[in-house]
């Protein structure tokens, strides 16, 4: 059987690079907005930077949990594509459009009345009124942003995401004179700083929200689905169908980002220079995040439109060429870290304090990569199987019992008997490892069963 999926591979991995790419470019460029936010802004002052990364770590927050819920619409439009009712896709994106709209409201109520978010740092009051300021904004280019995430995920569903990443670049192109614009003021417009940022990502928003609605109206591609044929009232049913999967995957989502930022706030106990080294090897470790996550999401979008083309074991046989390609780069990645650690810590130019402290802990990225590319692709495989509420639970017991408990433990030695190599920001780093591991293999042992019992017992879908 191993030999067999292993044949597979030369079919399988071109297929996943040919929609892994265009998503990895694109996952890229939205990472390059944040950088340069936060560059330009350290450029402003140093308040506006503080200001900017508490209503980041806020707005980041709610925006990971209310974009899971809406991706759950690209597992099951891709198995209406695989089966080609093309037709029932419109009707499932309008849903998912009504469900866009109500967490739309629900964030914006959220940002506009962050004040208790907000005064739990206990910064001063002109650091907390432009952080207020910056969320205030933002919520006006949620309902872009939560719009912009259906039509992403009915685009990845489709297998078109090439569409989605040149706009993508439209906005990363027009990033940096906006923030400038904005942020130092020009044209008649008085410069606001940080805040500046967040007109910039509004407007941005809301282009990237029309480019691609006109798209969908006007390329021929999109017609079977009949997007815009007719107007449907909210159904109910299928909401709530959405909701039972969207839930637990933007769930997920929201613990993977509290494991982080809890770990960095535990670090930061630790020192700046300690928090100076996580932040590096945390800032590596996302960029080759994005290398996984958009093999994953190729990879839900090729085992979804193969279930619904009523083709379970070439189902699975996809979702095993995936974690057997995906986790092989991620090892030479990993050992491309190790070896070129200098040279990749160069790029940051830290204080040689940092530089020394960071050096060990390149070793864990290296390490967890593994780990890390299992864990994600068969949670990805999962939710393209509609299974997302136990995978939730696991990453909830893993990356908060595991992780962050272990941790803390490790990291500030709570039992007495840690080794010194394991204490400080090291523990913390450790138990991410073996908490994504333990992940890893729960989740591998859940899409073996589920793609199992789906070939015995899953009802085909009739086209």
């Amino acid at each position: 059987m191993l030999q067999f999926r292993l044949s597979r591979l030369r079919e399988d991995v071109p297929a996943l690079l040919k929609l892994a790419g265009p998503l990895l470019i694109g996952q890229l460029a939205v990472i390059a907005f944040g950088v340069l936010d936060t560059a330009m802004t350290a450029r402003y002052s140093a308040e506006d930077l503080a200001a900017l990364a508490m209503a980041s770590a806020i707005f980041i927050s709610i925006y990971v949990g209310l974009t899971g819920v809406i991706s759950a619409l690209a597992p099951i439009a891709g198995q209406l594509f695989g089966a080609k009712r093309f037709d029932e896709i419109g009707e499932e994106v309008r849903q998912a459009t009504w469900l866009a709209i109500g967490l739309a409201i629900l964030g914006c109520i959220v940002l506009i009345n962050a004040d208790y978010l907000l005064s739990i740092s206990r910064v001063s009051i002109d650091i907390e009124d432009k952080a207020k300021l910056y969320l205030n904004i933002l919520a006006i280019g949620l309902p872009a942003s939560m719009g912009m995430r259906v039509l992403m995920a009915l685009h990845n569903a489709v297998s078109r995401p090439a569409v989605i990443t040149v706009i993508q670049l439209i906005g990363l192109a027009l990033k940096l004179p906006l923030n400038l614009l904005f942020i130092y003021g020009g044209l008649g417009i008085e410069g606001m700083g940080g805040p500046g940022c967040a007109v910039a990502t509004a407007i941005i928003s809301w282009l990237w929200l029309i480019i691609t609605l006109c798209f969908v109206v006007f390329d021929r591609f999109y017609r079977p689905f009949k997007v815009f044929s007719r107007f449907s009232a909210p159904d109910w049913h299928r909401i709530w169908t959405l909701l039972k999967l969207g839930a637990p995957i933007g769930f997920s989502y929201l613990i993977e980002v509290t494991s982080f930022t809890f770990m960095s706030l535990f670090i930061a106990r630790l020192g700046i220079t300690a928090l100076a080294g996580h932040q590096i090897a945390a800032n590596l470790g996302t960029v080759i995040y994005m290398v996984p996550l958009s093999l994953s999401i190729a990879t839900m979008t090729l085992v979804s439109q193969s279930i619904g083309a009523n083709k379970p074991e070439r189902a699975e046989e996809i979702g095993w060429s995936s974690v057997f390609f995906t986790t092989g780069l991620c090892i030479v990645i990993g050992i491309s870290v190790w070896v070129l650690r200098l040279q990749l810590l160069e790029l940051y130019d830290p204080p040689i304090e940092v530089k020394i402290f960071s050096i060990p802990l390149f070793l864990f990225i290296a390490f967890y990569q593994m780990f890390d590319a299992l864990q994600i692709t068969a949670a990805f495989i999962l939710r393209a199987y509609r299974v997302a509420f136990w995978p939730m639970v696991i990453y909830a017991g893993s990356l908060w019992g595991v992780g962050l408990g272990g941790g803390y433990l490790l990291g500030f030695n709570i039992l007495g008997n840690t080794p010194d190599f394991l204490q400080g920001a090291n523990g913390f780093w450790a138990a991410n490892s073996i908490s994504l591991g333990l992940a890893a293999c729960l989740l591998l042992y859940l899409f073996r069963k589920t793609a199992a019992r789906f070939e015995k017992t899953h009802p085909p879908i009739t086209v």
